[in-house]
């Protein structure tokens, strides 16, 4: 082979491009690991596709996804499979512009620096030759730990369809391998240059070994083979099969598809690392808390799809904070979230507190979803979901799984409480399924080739997986349902490739607020405390004045948070209205304690009892909490009643800026004042109270019954009056102790 002359340039890139892995090279020489370490039991790969060609672009995409993954590894090293396929299957806009040239060696150089670098210590890569590679992409297929081989694989020539390769190729491309050592030096050589034979030769004084070249030429001459097979002619490219790479012990394995390929390494399962960073992220916040509603949910697809339409964003930031309420508006926005459209890039999730019941869903459709160490992933929520509830929903949630690569298995295992889901290990490989025990029964007695064995054999059933309550962070990571643990939102973000928490979708500060607002418990029974006490104080004062304003306003501002909310719609407010109606007749119009009160009082209840939740009747754990605290709540903030008569009989009467909310004697002469009847002669009498007087009803004083108030004290029917004053038509008594 001619040598050729060296430019000084391209020996000083080479030497960069060795600078700092010498030492990890002659490490490895001396102390070789095994080509493949099994994974530990239940363990989770991912699977990164490596079409040809391979553009900077790519290269790029696939170097931010491998650093990406070396971080969020923590003590175990991460098992990446590349799959070198035929063809792209990415529909990006760079796919047209693609130059038809084939990979470059910069490129490759580039990615293959990484892949065997200390940077990527934590990082296992294993090389899946699904397609024949040829070119420089088979540096690539070097540079990786290990090699596992379709039965259509192949590994071609370095220089097919492009330049012969000069020194300097063949000197990067041999220091690549050697840092490996998965092909012995004259096969990288033979790969490199087509000109050369390759031979596998038996010596009479030692083993077997490949040749090329000036040496094969040598060892005939000096008659010391004893047999040679020719693996590769002269002047014919070098293509390895996959039979011959497992004869040379490069490739470990020859398999069929991704879930043997899983099974050879121990992994339960290879998950595809969907772009869930891109670079120049801009993009929109959307905070979904609260109850989750068909309106709520129409509202947040009409403002997410104005994002797509306007161009602007490349990535959908969602937070989640909310106990669910609709599984067919949660489906249907996690199905827009799971494929948002080809401008979105990313579409990142964070759970904040909880996603309970369907609101899961909606979390689950995010790549990459962190969540707080504190959270709580699934479990009973707003809406108590049935089986048949979620099987009516399996499309969608098939979409969601698809698109996120999570187990299908274990969202519905989420969503359906009594699905029983369980851990399955196969007995031979390790790999580790999650399955319903019928399910995986029937798709083993529907192949052929189990028939007369039992599914036991192969598959042992292990614990059930705990989802009914719901799972907290750490497990959700375990099971590969989210991808990070976040303290706060803009970790989240800066895990999608946000700088800053972008602004919200929403352009309506004061809604976002009263929606926040609505989820505070001690919020709302303030609300109704303070508009109860102010309604006492309204009663124990007949006439339209300030109190009952501000009442008024508080009820108002309750019933508009739990509207936003999600939790409270028009039949709640009619049943909250109608009771404080019925309560004001039986206080204004007809004293005493009758059927308005009763009613008003259960209405009132009722209408707050309904304002605080989705449900009328409960049927899960979460919905029969939800119900208690809001009895709790309405009979506490009713109680405001009685502080503001207390406070009325106190404090009221003696507070000088307190005049005319409360009865007082005037000291004026009654002569003045127009008269329809005259109780003069009923000073100082004493009767008995014939209606409970609150303070107003009505008192018998020997024949004769007369509307009297009471001085500010409440008094029960039959108990014995005095008349203190009379006030033109009004008569003021006090209440006689025995």
């Amino acid at each position: 082979m001619k040598r050729l002359p060296v430019p000084p340039v391209v020996l000083f890139l080479l030497a960069s491009a060795w600078s700092g892995t010498w030492l990890e090279f002659a490490c490895a020489q001396d102390s070789a690991e095994p080509a493949v370490a099994i994974e530990a039991e239940g363990a989770t790969g991912h699977v990164i596709p490596i079409a040809s060609p391979v553009s900077a672009r790519e290269i790029e995409q696939v170097l931010a996804q491998l650093s990406r993954l070396a971080q969020a590894a923590r003590q175990d090293r991460v098992t990446v499979v590349l799959r070198f396929a035929a063809e792209s299957d990415s529909q990006s806009p760079t796919a047209e512009t693609q130059p038809a040239a084939g990979t470059t060696l910069e490129d490759s150089l580039r990615l293959a620096r990484a892949i065997s670098g200390p940077d990527m210590k934590r990082i296992r890569t294993i090389a899946w030759i699904d397609s024949a590679v040829t070119g420089n992409e088979v540096l690539l297929v070097l540079a990786c730990e290990a090699i596992v081989v379709s039965p259509q694989g192949s590994l071609g020539s370095v220089t097919s369809g492009g330049p012969p390769a000069d020194e300097t190729t063949a000197l990067i491309y041999q220091s690549i391998a050697a840092r490996r050592g998965l092909l012995p030096a004259p096969v990288v050589s033979a790969l490199i240059d087509p000109d050369l034979e390759l031979a596998n030769v038996r010596m009479a004084d030692g083993p077997t070994r490949f040749a090329i070249g000036d040496e094969l030429e040598q060892l005939r001459v000096s008659g010391k083979v004893i047999e040679e097979t020719i693996w590769s002619p002269p002047w014919e490219p070098l293509t390895l099969t996959a039979d011959q790479l497992r004869q040379l012990r490069a490739a470990t394995a020859i398999v069929s598809d991704e879930n043997e390929v899983a099974d050879r390494l121990g992994l339960s399962r290879l998950r595809d690392p969907v772009a869930t960073r891109i670079e120049n992220a801009v993009g929109v916040y959307v905070r979904i808390n609260g109850t989750i509603t068909r309106q709520r949910v129409r509202r947040w697809q009409t403002n997410l799809a104005a994002t797509i339409e306007k161009g602007e964003t490349n990535t959908w930031l969602i937070e989640v904070d909310s106990p669910g309420g609709d599984l067919v508006g949660s489906a249907a926005l996690a199905a827009v979230m799971a494929d948002p459209g080809s401008t979105i890039g990313a579409v990142g999730g964070f759970v904040a507190r909880e996603a309970r019941g369907d609101a899961a869903l909606i979390a689950l459709a995010c790549r990459p979803l962190s969540i707080h160490p504190d959270a709580t992933l699934g479990g009973s929520g707003a809406d108590a979901m049935t089986a048949a509830d979620v099987a009516r929903q399996a499309e969608l949630i098939r979409i969601v799984a698809d698109a996120t690569n999570r187990s299908e298995t274990l969202i519905r295992g989420l969503l359906d409480r009594d699905l029983a889901v369980h851990r399955f290990v196969h007995r031979q490989t390790g790999r580790v399924r999650f399955a319903v025990p019928s399910e995986i029964t029937a798709e083993y007695n529907d192949n052929p080739a189990n028939e007369g064995t039992d599914v036991s054999s192969v598959w042992k059933r292990e614990e059930r997986i705990e989802l009914s309550e719901g799972i907290t962070a750490s497990t959700a990571i375990e099971l590969g349902l989210a991808d990070g643990i976040a303290e706060s939102l803009p970790i989240a973000a800066a895990a999608v490739g946000m700088t800053t928490v972008p602004p919200p979708l929403a352009d309506r500060g004061l809604i976002r607020w009263v929606e926040r607002m609505g989820r505070n418990d001690q919020l709302a029974f303030g609300l109704l405390l303070v508009g109860f006490m102010l309604l006492s104080t309204e009663a124990s004062a007949p006439g339209f004045g300030l109190p009952g304003f501000l009442s008024m306003l508080c009820f108002a501002f309750f019933f508009w948070t739990k509207f936003l909310a999600g939790t409270a719609e028009w039949a709640e407010l009619l049943a909250f209205g109608l009771g404080l109606v019925c309560l004001g007749i039986e206080i204004f119009v007809l004293p005493g304690f009758g059927v308005f009160g009763i009613g008003g009082l259960i209405l009132t209840v009722l209408g707050v009892v309904l304002m605080s939740q989705t449900f009328v009747i409960p049927r899960n754990a979460y919905q029969a909490s939800e119900a208690v605290g809001g009895v709790w709540m309405a009979l506490g903030g009713m109680g405001g009643l009685v502080l503001g008569f207390i406070a009325v009989r106190a404090f009221l009467p003696k507070a000088a800026t307190a005049a005319g909310l409360a009865m007082e004697v005037p000291s004026a002469s009654l002569e003045d004042f127009e008269r329809v009847a005259n109780y003069d002669h009923l000073i100082g009498q004493t009767g008995v109270a014939a209606t409970r007087l609150r303070p107003s009803g009505k008192a018998r004083f020997g024949d004769e019954i007369v509307s009297v108030i009471s001085d500010g004290s409440s008094v029960e029917a039959g108990q014995e009056v005095r008349v203190l004053q009379v006030l033109g038509n009004r008569i003021v008594v006090e209440a006689v102790e025995e």
